[in-house]
């Protein structure tokens, strides 16, 4: 399957099943109804509003943590490139004579950088590239760390050696969170919830001889397209909200380096 269009199956699966599900319920609704006339069963209102509401929360609260992650990684975004950019100024502080190599390391490193999230969604790519990132990193930390050994003033282990810390950090935190998401067990309880909410909702149109086919996939398409939005903040390399416009911020870094 395309990685770029992988998690459309789960709304769009979603979508299918709750058609069915609402069916599924409009006809057992007009089965009792052909059995038991007298109507609604009391207390079967109170059951599907606990439900429905159920379903409202826990949809409010999927999406919300996805908003605030995908904030999260915007911010990490720019954090990283005031992070390299501050690294990169202070290494004015070394030795002339070392400088040069170490600008040329840098020059590698954002572009590998960059490269880390322009291969997405290509996992094996990425990976590569990352673990070239964190040989870059150990080879800048290094040749730093020497170079500050002959600085006799000590400028260079006092301001750029944190620096650098700062620069290597940001790296473990972006890559967690972009692998930071709700326990699988959320998603299953949201399909779930969604319709289980269908086969009441079918139920209680049992009442009505013709099927309502607007409230039917009105219902079906705005549950489709929550769950499709709360994934795509959860996977913004994927599909139609991008945090890619935020890598803007490293390639000005990079192009600062020239």
């Amino acid at each position: 399957m395309n990685d770029d269009l992988w998690f459309l199956t789960f709304p769009c699966a979603l979508f299918l099943m709750m058609l069915v599900f609402l069916e599924v319920g409009r006809r057992i609704g007009a089965r009792r109804l052909a059995q038991e006339p007298g109507g609604t069963p009391s207390g079967v209102g109170a059951v599907d509003g606990a439900v429905f509401g159920l379903l409202g929360l826990l949809v409010a609260f999927t999406f919300s943590g996805a908003a605030a992650r995908f904030d999260t990684r915007r911010e990490l975004i720019v954090e990283e490139a005031n992070a390299i950019g501050t690294a990169y100024l202070r290494l004015d502080l070394l030795p002339p004579d070392a400088q040069s190599a170490l600008r040329e390391t840098f020059r590698r490193y954002v572009d590998s950088r960059l490269e880390v999230y322009r291969k997405l969604p290509d996992i094996a790519a990425a990976e590569a590239e990352l673990s070239k990132s964190n040989a870059l990193q150990k080879e800048i930390w290094e040749h730093a760390v020497a170079a500050s050994r002959a600085d006799a003033s000590r400028s260079a282990t006092m301001l750029l050696v944190p620096a650098l810390n700062a620069m290597i950090d940001i790296t473990t935190t972006r890559t967690m969170a972009a692998q930071m998401h709700p326990p699988l067990v959320i998603f299953a309880m949201l399909f779930g919830l969604a319709l289980t909410a269908s086969l009441f909702a079918g139920h209680g149109m049992a009442a009505n001889p013709s099927r309502s086919w607007v409230h039917m996939i009105g219902f079906s398409a705005v549950m489709a397209v929550s769950v499709y939005v709360i994934l795509d903040m959860e996977f913004p390399r994927y599909g139609l909200i991008r945090v890619d416009a935020f890598d803007q911020a490293l390639v000005a870094v990079r192009e600062s380096m020239k």
